[in-house]
């Protein structure tokens, strides 16, 4: 069987990270979050104070690029981030980081800076990455490409339950206001916005469960490779 790269681009919130999990477990490829290593990038810049009120202090961002290592490792069967060496991977998932990981993400500078780390990972293939500009910019030659989204109320609502679950201290209100700012931010950015490759299949999963997606995007896995 022929291997491939696998783009799996999307909304925030939509369950497109467990799906790429699953997947790449599945059928034993490399899995890659790049919504994580902005995350990354967006904490580094929280613990250096490099921001004025809801302002990324962009210039000082792009001057730091070269002080953060991003790096993912296996723990449990689960990829978790390292930043400059340090397991960071509860730290990027909090409301803190959430509510200013899309600022982060229309910086071109932190785009291309993470982009090219992005197409390192995939030049042998066998990689299922998923992220926001996937299938039209970081793997543009991808041989599969799928787009997932989800109405917001219900993406809201997981987000919700994940964060509970955690203990994480928030409203659904707080999620669902974030699910939304997050879309509007990704789609309108000047750089890589989030928008569907013209080759990608579109998955709404607003009525499906986790087994029935996983099992769809196998599917096409398979007829993509046979």
């Amino acid at each position: 069987m022929k291997r491939i790269n696998i783009a799996l681009d999307g909304h925030s919130s939509c369950g497109k990270s467990t799906m790429a999990k699953v997947l790449a477990k599945r059928i034993g490829y490399t899995y890659i979050d790049t919504g994580a290593m902005y995350r990354g990038v967006t904490l580094f810049s929280i613990q250096n104070n490099l921001w004025d009120g809801d302002k990324p202090l962009v210039d000082e961002i792009v001057r730091r690029l070269d002080d953060i290592t991003l790096r993912f490792k296996t723990d449990g069967g689960e990829n978790r981030l390292l930043l400059n060496g340090e397991d960071v991977e509860d730290q990027i998932r909090g409301m803190e980081v959430s509510n200013k990981v899309s600022p982060i993400s229309t910086i071109a500078e932190v785009r291309a800076f993470l982009v090219k780390q992005q197409q390192e990972m995939a030049t042998e293939k066998g990689v299922v990455m998923d992220g926001r500009d996937i299938g039209t910019v970081v793997l543009p030659d991808a041989e599969l490409k799928v787009f997932v989204t989800a109405s917001a109320k219900v993406r809201a609502q997981r987000r919700y339950d994940e964060l509970r679950a955690l203990g994480k201290e928030v409203t659904y209100d707080e999620v669902y206001q974030n699910v939304v700012t997050r879309d509007c931010i990704d789609s309108t950015r000047e750089a890589s916005p989030l928008k569907q490759a013209e080759d990608a299949v579109l998955l709404d999963n607003s009525d499906l469960t986790r087994d029935e997606q996983n099992e769809i995007l196998y599917r096409m896995f398979v007829e993509k490779t046979a």
